[in-house]
This record gives C-alpha cells, sequence and structure tokens, in this order.
C-alpha cells in the first residue's frame, strides 16, 4: 500500500496543490533509507580494511581502532551541529555536502601512508560525513515531513531500505577486496557515495526554522532554537537518554570494529567474519521495521530496556558457547535483529516529548553520548587487545553498559512537555 504524505505544505508546496511524485512519502523512504544505508554501510564494513590496511602500512590494530575511534567522536562532536543545520538552512544540502564529504574522506584513506593521515580521513573527514548522512538528518527531515501516525512506520521502514543497502554491501566490498585491493575497494565506495546525491533532493523541506510543517507539535510555532536546546537540557529523561545512547554505541562500534579479527585470533575462516557482517545487516532490517511499529503501538523506553537486556544475553551465550559458524551465526543473527531498532525508539521518544520542529538538533546532541561510547569501545577494543592480546575485558565492559543502560531508561518521563502559556507539545 502506498503511503501518502497527509499535508504537501509539510515540504513547503502551497497549501492544496498536488504533491509531485517525488515528494510521496514512500519516495522519501527510498531515497532516506538508501542514502543512509550506504553511508552506514560503508563504515560498517571498515572492520574488513583493518587487516589488510595495517599489514601493507606496517602499522598495529591500536593505530587503525584510534582512526576509527576518532570517526566515531567526530562524528558525534558534529552532530548538534549539522542538526541545526538541517534545522536551519534544510536537510537536503547537508546531505548532499555530507556525501560529497564522505567520498572525499574514502579516497583521502588511500593516500594515508602515516598514521596521522588516517586519522584525517578515516577519523575526521568521514566522522563529519556522517553526521550529515545519517539518523540525525534523515529521520529528522522524515519525522517533520510526515504526522505523528505514520512517522514511526515511516522510520522503521527507512532503517530497513538502509539495512538492505548495508547487507549488500558486506558480500560487495569482500568481493571488491579480493578483486582489486583494498585501495581499490576504497575508491569505488567512494565513487558509489558521490553518485547518491540526487537522493537528497526530496528532502528539500527549507528547514524547520524556515518552513515548520502543519505536523510541528502546537505550542512550539515560536519557540527559538535556544530556548528548546535550553528546555531539552533541562529535562532528566533527555540526560538519560543519553547515557543510556552511549552503551549502544560502545557495544556497536566495537563489534562491527573488532569481531572480524576476534574470528581471525580465535581459528575462524576470513569469510566468517564477513558472514557475520553480512547476518548482522540482513537481521538488522527486519529488526529495525519490527522496533518502529513496535514504537507505535508500545511504550518505547520499555522496548528500549528490553533491546539492551536482549544483546547482554546474546553476548553472555555467544562468549559460553563454544565458537562454532552456528553459534557465531545465531550471535550475528540475534544481535542484527537487535542492532538499529534503538536509533527510531530514541528519535520517537524524543518527538514524543519536545516535538519535531529542533528533532535534527535535539537527537544531535542525544546521539554524541551515542558516540561517546563508540569512541571509548573502538579504542579500547585495540587497546586492550594490545595490552593483553585478548578482547575479553572490552566484551565483559559491554555486557555491564548494556544493564546499566536498561536501568536508565525506565525512570525516563516520556510525557509532552508543557510550556507556559501553550499547549502541550504535539508530536
Amino acid at each position: 500500500m502506498t503511503i501518502h504524505l497527509q499535508s504537501s505544505s509539510a515540504t513547503g508546496n502551497p497549501a492544496g496543490l498536488p504533491t509531485p511524485w517525488w515528494r510521496e512519502l514512500w519516495v522519501l523512504v527510498l531515497a532516506g533509507g538508501v542514502l543512509m544505508g550506504m553511508a552506514l554501510g560503508a563504515r560498517h564494513v571498515q572492520g574488513l580494511f583493518m587487516l589488510p590496511i595495517i599489514a601493507e602500512r606496517g602499522w598495529n590494530r591500536e593505530t587503525f581502532a584510534f582512526a576509527m575511534a576518532v570517526q566515531n567522536l567526530a562524528w558525534g562532536l558534529a552532530q548538534p551541529f549539522t542538526g541545526m543545520l538541517a534545522d536551519r538552512y534544510g536537510s537536503w544540502k547537508v546531505m548532499a555536502g555530507g556525501l560529497a564529504l564522505y567520498a572525499a574522506g574514502l579516497y583521502g584513506m588511500t593516500q594515508a601512508h602515516t598514521s596521522t593521515a588516517l586519522v584525517w580521513s578515516a577519523g575526521l573527514c568521514i566522522g563529519v560525513a556522517l553526521s550529515g548522512t545519517t539518523f540525525g538528518v534523515v529521520y529528522g527531515a522524515l519525522s517533520r515531513m510526515t504526522g505523528a501516525a505514520q512517522r514511526s512506520r515511516a522510520l522503521g521502514l527507512a532503517g530497513a531500505v538502509g539495512g538492505i543497502a548495508q547487507f549488500a554491501l558486506v558480500p560487495g566490498v569482500q568481493a571488491l577486496l579480493a578483486g582489486a585491493g583494498w585501495a581499490g575497494a576504497l575508491l569505488l565506495l567512494a565513487v558509489a557515495l558521490a553518485v547518491l546525491v540526487p537522493l537528497a533532493l526530496p528532502f528539500q523541506d527549507r528547514g524547520a526554522a524556515a518552513a515548520p510543517g502543519p505536523h510541528a507539535p502546537e505550542g512550539d510555532g515560536g519557540q527559538p532554537l535556544r530556548a528548546a536546546v535550553r528546555e531539552a537540557f533541562g529535562h532528566a529523561g533527555f540526560w538519560l537518554l543519553n547515557l543510556g545512547f552511549l552503551a549502544c554505541g560502545f557495544q556497536l562500534a566495537f563489534i562491527a570494529s573488532h569481531l572480524p579479527a576476534y574470528l581471525l585470533d580465535r581459528g575462524m575462516h576470513p569469510a566468517d567474519g564477513m558472514a557475520a557482517l553480512a547476518i548482522i545487516a540482513l537481521a538488522n532490517v527486519a529488526g529495525v521495521y519490527v522496533c518502529g511499529l513496535l514504537g507505535g503501538r508500545h511504550s518505547k523506553k520499555y522496548l528500549l530496556a528490553g533491546i539492551y537486556l536482549a544483546r547482554t544475553a546474546a553476548m553472555a551465550l555467544f562468549l559460553l558457547l563454544p565458537l562454532s559458524p552456528a553459534t557465531l551465526y545465531a550471535f550475528s543473527a540475534a544481535m542484527g535483529f537487535l542492532w538499529l531498532g534503538t536509533v527510531p525508539l530514541t528519535n520517537g521518544i524524543l518527538a514524543q516529548v519536545f516535538g519535531v520542529r529542533y528533532l535534527a538538533t535535539l537527537f544531535g546532541f542525544v546521539f554524541l553520548g551515542h558516540q561517546l561510547g563508540a569512541f571509548l569501545g573502538v579504542w579500547l577494543g585495540g587497546l586492550v587487545f594490545e595490552l593483553t592480546r585478548s578482547y575479553d575485558a572490552v566484551w565483559y565492559g559491554a555486557m555491564a553498559l548494556g544493564i546499566v543502560a536498561a536501568a536508565l531508561h525506565s525512570p525516563i518521563d516520556d510525557r509532552q512537555v508543557v510550556r507556559a502559556g501553550l499547549a502541550p507539545a504535539r508530536p
């Protein structure tokens, strides 16, 4: 069934005029999902590049891991500001610029002959690019351009489309590594991201500050950005979300960056690492969509708590059971199903509590917590391995953080905020 925007004016069209086909919600979902999936997918497969790059350059795992850690930190630090730019000047401009910067960063990786150059290209350049091509900007634009009744499903569908793109990249990149080498694979990835720039064009929403749509929450029509940020910073639930999201970033970044190397250390074939990442990406398709549907019907904070507990259980079983292809694939399927379902749910809580007008900005601040965790997960993974020749301590830390995150989400007050003299924020 085709999903339509409820009103063309949400995208800046005059009221009463028919919505152009390229502004229909199904187009936005596909375009946003593919754009986001390719950006996340190029990041998802970077663990496959670690061993061939460090072997040719003569680096150790900590060198590569530190560059990836800087990437996650740069992504998080840049996200609030790219969110502000999207809210102020329009999401499509930020997406297009992010894709161009991403392509430049991938090219820069092929030219990096020092650890500093790797940090600049793979770390800073790609990190900032990710902030303009993934959750904060894409989900923020979709949230503004849909009504509350459609939003959770739209975000889930976009995430599922993105998961399919991520899944397709894993065997594709593995084939490129075998046929073109790591540098050739990175160059082809750069070209692929550059040609996606037209997919940003349907998101010409002109920014929430310039042209809020009819689905913006009541009562925030005249609220300036600074007041919205101050309001969120004064809300305890905002900080609980932030702290909980740190655990998410730690877990996902550690697994995505170090799982292939961990499997090789345990005597498994390189193809098993590729298969594990592919299964994670494929299971994520179903997981994000299901979480999007459940988020529209049940308490998002309790769903988030359940995800963190389920991840902890999956990691515990993975470490306790004998390692084999069967246990690896079962673990990958479980983690994949729980992989990015946290994002639409977290985004949904923010929209539910604070409204959608400055959603990209507010999600950017929450996502900073996620990326601080990702920085620690990637970097500590490499550091702990170099010190102990084992990843065990990092696995235990990831499980402990999952339990803490589940406990932090339960007390979140997810009711709509009430602003003095105004109606409650309507998501």
